[in-house]
């Protein structure tokens, strides 16, 4: 077995929390190693659906360890509605359940920040989830943040908290945001959070550390997708967190040399929330067909995505940064029915092909997508359990994508459940997973 990262390799909402869930049963620990609870994992088990926002999807497997890595920013009474959420469907989040003391505190004064960039005259929104997130990173980068640590420590916790919150106020002021918040409940909620979530914390790299030495596997992963890193995607449309495969070391406190292997997950088209270029964002009949099919609404803020064609140009790129060893394909379903299904192969600005992935969302904004048509099905492929029992044109479309972005298929998921998915028999990605 193998230490195996598991990531998004577009701009998020690909499928991941239902591959980590299904590969669970094969790993010892599953860890979430970056972001906040703006990004949700919808998980479909049977009759039942779990969103999960900051808790690893591998909690749903009785037995495995779920890790919350330092990478992430946690905003505690976020995270015990999900804990609780959890508990009452049966899952014995306490035993399974760690979480980092390195970790960050998101705190209710973050999200008033927030409204300077996202809601103030004259700058441009990036469409986030208006949680906080990015403040809170930026508080963590600035050497001013709280900790779990930090948080879980009575006699510091309170009087640390004032002078950030009141840090956070007067810059909030200055840009003409009056909100104000009630300190002392806001310490009373969170010393009681605190209290709760006190037996759940630890030096998770030390743990993750001696969980290797025992010879236990460790599967990582990634919330949004590589198009939104903080360094590599359409910045500054972009998570303030490094959700590329360099994160999983950074956000866990797992050496490189540890890592075995690199998943990405790609729909079998591409969507896209918030703001931002989407050179392949099809705003006619079949963007809203796509649309509708997918179900293609946040797990966390419902908000529709924008959809569009698969961009082997992007996938190229984002398969270079994270190195994937696999690519695994989902909701091919939502493409059933097709008559044409349209996969942009290069990008134009201003009539010249342009080779690379633009460094400017300026630049991406003017690309003009260079497409290739290639026939659709008409058969179902939901539920298909058979490598070789899919429609032929379905076999050539992803053959097709294979070829262009030289990146394997070694799993297809063809529903929403858990056991909606194929293997590849042979590939890389048996290899890793088996």
């Amino acid at each position: 077995m193998s230490n195996l990262i598991v990531l998004g390799a577009q701009w998020g909402d690909e499928g991941k929390g239902k591959l980590v869930d299904l590969l669970s049963d094969r790993f010892d620990f599953i860890v979430r190693y970056q972001g906040g609870h703006n990004a949700g994992h919808t998980i479909i088990i049977g009759d039942r659906k779990f969103v999960l926002r900051l808790i690893p999807s591998g909690i749903l497997r009785p037995g495995k360890t779920a890790v919350i890595g330092n990478g992430l920013v946690i905003d505690p009474l976020a995270l015990l509605e999900e804990v609780e959420q959890l508990a009452a469907a049966g899952v014995d989040v306490m035993s399974q359940l760690r979480i980092s003391n390195r970790a960050q505190v998101l705190l209710p004064s973050h999200r008033i920040v927030e409204k300077i960039s996202e809601a103030a005259a004259g700058r441009v929104a990036i469409g986030t989830t208006s949680r906080g997130i990015g403040p809170c990173y930026e508080d963590k980068a600035g050497r001013r943040g709280i900790r779990i640590a930090d948080l879980i420590d009575p006699t510091y916790f309170p009087e640390a908290l004032k002078q950030v919150v009141n840090d956070q106020l007067t810059r909030a002021r200055a840009f003409g945001v009056e909100d104000t918040l009630d300190l002392d409940q806001v310490i009373a909620q969170y010393t009681a959070a605190a209290d709760r979530i006190r037996p759940l914390v630890c030096d998770t790299a030390m743990l993750l550390a001696d969980a290797m030495k025992a010879g236990k596997n460790l599967l990582f992963e990634g919330a949004q997708g590589t198009m939104l890193d903080l360094d590599h995607g359409t910045y500054p449309f972009v998570t303030s967190s490094s959700a590329s495969a360099g994160g999983a070391c950074t956000g866990a406190g797992v050496p490189p040399t540890k890592i075995s292997g690199i998943i990405g997950i790609s729909k079998a088209y591409i969507t896209r929330v918030g703001g931002g270029p989407f050179p392949t964002e099809d705003l006619g009949e079949a963007g809203t067909a796509i649309r509708t099919r997918g179900h293609e609404f946040g797990s966390v803020t419902g908000r529709p995505r924008r959809c569009g064609w698969f961009d082997v140009p992007l996938l190229r790129y984002t398969a270079a940064i994270n190195g994937f060893d696999s690519m695994v394909v989902t909701k091919l379903d939502v493409l059933d029915g097709l008559e044409e299904i349209k996969v942009c192969v290069a990008y134009k600005i201003d009539g010249v092909i342009y080779p690379d992935m633009p460094p400017t969302h300026r630049e991406l904004a003017l690309v003009e997508p260079v497409y290739e048509s290639l026939p659709g099905w008409s058969e179902s492929t939901v539920g298909i359990s058979d490598w070789d029992a899919r429609p032929q044109a379905a076999k050539n479309y992803l053959a097709f994508l294979e070829e262009k972005t030289g990146v394997e298929v070694g799993c297809v998921s063809t529903g929403p459940e858990r056991m909606q998915t194929i293997r590849k028999a042979g590939s890389r990605f048996e290899s890793l997973t088996s």
